[in-house]
């Protein structure tokens, strides 16, 4: 049960507790004529977890050369990875403000079979799209079918235009065989510092290759500039990922009454959720690919000096799954000192330079990031990492409780390889006003709705929207450049974001950051801004649907084009959830008044 919130809410807490409010309850890929399973290498579980490998920028520049490969494990369940030029595979990508980051991405898995999934037309027919007797294999932005092997990359959360050898996942297809493509990404010098993450975006295909792996970590360096209270504080990087199970026939356990589990499964196959925290769950869980499996959860190990505290910098890049974590010791939730949300300091606002939130359980949709600090046990205590149940609602997959790691703590425990810095510099003030004392040019609606592709058989799958209100339900149509939403650079806007379905859903979009207004009707009050916001379930009854309301910020100049916003769980983006907003250029007084006299 939740604790009461005070009169006048805090809305640190608030994001806190109530991004887990309807949480805390007490299709394989087949290989062939693929790559040895040795391609995409996997420690096995019980192991140590291992940082990944840190490329930094230097003379503000970070050049790196990245494979995308495929495999298969053995039962058949796609591996999708990324391998830079020395064989490391996804390495953290370490970059500073104003920094030029330049990325080769080859794509070498092989090609489709033609049996696993059908490719999408994409983009045909659109004003500067290449047809199919036209293109040659090096027209990567020509907007060509996208297919299960086809790739790209989005950089989620960096504030980076949506253009081709930037931040475009519209048009942009990398296919197997094809000459390498090059990405130029200038990291902005107003770019909070913290934790992001890069990931393939091939609308159709996306959860696959997530789920089969293809995903890392890009920090942007300087947190200690904006928080000094993390100054000189050994940092710790965990990739979170889910995965198709490893045993997937075995039995859940029984539940709490004694009585064996019934496995019920939605209707793309994976087990439903059951609201009472056990049960099979959708994916298996891997950190830093250190996969903890079902039903057993053999934890995965770190080791850490006694008494020692240290900057968890911790990504859930699952496609599906929900996480609600917690740190244990002799059974009793350890106190968590937050620093970031999805990239962002707590006091972007400004205000305190040391500004911690101290919480005993962290709920991180998919997609979304936790920086916090973590102080070990004693020597000779141990402490566990554990993801608390989430309840997904009727009509979501199951997330229970289970642990993912161990904490050793010895004295002989090796350090992290990266540190902040001991010595904070100032850091730049913010060129624009906070976005919450912005009045808004106007107020949108969204919502969140799901239907049967076949009303009459209630085992076919499910068409997902995300729909603004006054237009006509549809799924996402990679065929159309027609945006469904049109804004003017320089603006900013309230969107009220509903969910009239019975499971939860993540908002998200690409290029530009948000600001919580409301939760469910209730005014928040945050001091920092996001990239991913859980909306919680409806009850299937209430007239009211849950709802959050956001303050989308369009002022960046450097943000104008076409890009997505969309559900971040990958297996709904994939079923439609996902729609197009065009920046266009600010518009000039004499063309507002032209406007304004019509």
């Amino acid at each position: 049960m939740l604790p009461k919130l005070p009169q006048t809410i805090c809305s640190q807490r608030l994001f806190f507790w109530l991004i887990v409010a309807s949480v805390i309850c007490a299709g394989p890929l087949h290989a062939q004529n693929t790559a040895p399973i040795t391609v995409c290498p996997r420690p096995g579980p019980g192991s140590i977890i291992a940082e990944p490998h840190d490329l930094r920028s230097q003379n503000g520049e970070l050049k790196v050369q990245l494979t995308f490969r495929r495999s298969a494990d053995a039962n058949g369940s796609a591996r999708f990875c990324y391998l830079d030029q020395h064989g490391h595979e996804s390495p953290n990508l370490r970059v500073h403000p104003g920094d030029l980051l330049i990325i080769t991405l080859k794509n070498e898995a092989p090609s489709s079979p033609g049996s696993e999934m059908a490719p999408m037309s994409h983009l045909a027919g659109t004003p500067d799209a290449h047809t199919p007797d036209d293109h040659t294999p090096d027209d990567h932005c020509a907007g060509l079918a996208m297919t299960a092997t086809s790739t790209n990359l989005h950089f989620h959360g960096l504030m980076i235009p949506p253009s081709c050898h930037e931040d475009d996942v519209i048009r942009t297809v990398i296919e197997p065989g094809a000459a390498p493509f090059e990405y130029r990404v200038r990291i902005p010098r107003d770019q909070p510092p913290g934790l992001y993450w890069y990931h393939p975006h091939i609308h159709g295909f996306s959860k696959n290759q997530v789920l089969g792996g293809a995903s890392g970590a890009l920090i942007v360096e300087g947190m200690e500039n904006v928080n000094q209270a993390v100054a000189g504080a050994h940092e710790r990087v965990l990739v979170i990922r889910d995965q198709d199970l490893v045993n997937p026939n075995a039995a859940p356990p029984p539940s709490a009454s004694g009585k064996p589990a019934v496995v019920i499964r939605d209707r793309e196959g994976d087990p439903i959720n059951t609201g009472d925290g056990t049960g099979k769950p959708a994916k298996d869980l891997s950190l830093n690919f250190v996969t903890v499996p079902f039903p057993n959860y053999p934890p995965a190990v770190i080791e850490m000096k006694p008494t020692e505290q240290q900057l968890w910098r911790v990504l859930n890049a699952s496609a599906i799954t929900y996480l609600n974590l917690q740190v244990l010791v002799d059974g009793v939730p350890q106190i968590l000192g937050v620093v970031g949300v999805d990239g962002v300091p707590l006091n972007q606002k400004g205000g305190a330079h040391s500004r911690i939130l101290w919480e005993d359980h962290l709920g991180m949709a998919p997609g979304g990031r936790m920086e916090f600090l973590f102080k070990a046990p004693p020597e000779g205590m141990q402490a566990t990492l554990v993801t608390r149940s989430v309840n997904t609602g009727p009509g979501g997959e199951n997330d229970p409780t289970r642990p993912l790691a161990t904490v050793i703590v010895k004295a002989t425990a090796p350090e992290p390889r990266s540190a902040l810095s001991a010595l904070p510099l100032p850091a730049p003030p913010s060129s624009l006003p906070w976005l919450g004392d912005v009045a808004p040019a106007r107020t949108r609606k969204l919502y969140f709705s799901e239907t049967l592709q076949d009303p009459n058989d209630p085992n076919s799958p499910t068409t997902f929207y995300l729909t603004a209100e006054g237009q006509t339900p549809k799924p996402f149509d990679p065929n159309s450049r027609t945006p469904n939403i049109v804004v003017h650079q320089g603006d900013v806007e309230d969107w009220i974001i509903e969910n009239r379905s019975q499971e939860l859903h993540d908002f998200h979009i690409h290029q530009v950051h948000y600001l919580m207004l409301e939760w469910n009707g209730m005014q928040v009050n945050e001091p920092f801004l996001r990239d991913t916001v859980n909306v919680p379930f409806w009850d299937g009854k209430s007239p009211i649907y849950p709802s959050v309301k956001l303050r989308v910020d369009f002022r960046d100049p450097d943000i104008v084009g076409i890009f997505p916003y969309h559900c971040h769980l990958l297996e709904h983006e994939d079923g439609g959830m996902m729609g197009l907003v065009e920046v266009k250029p600010r518009e000039s007084s004499s063309s507002v008044a032209h406007n304004q006299s019509q």
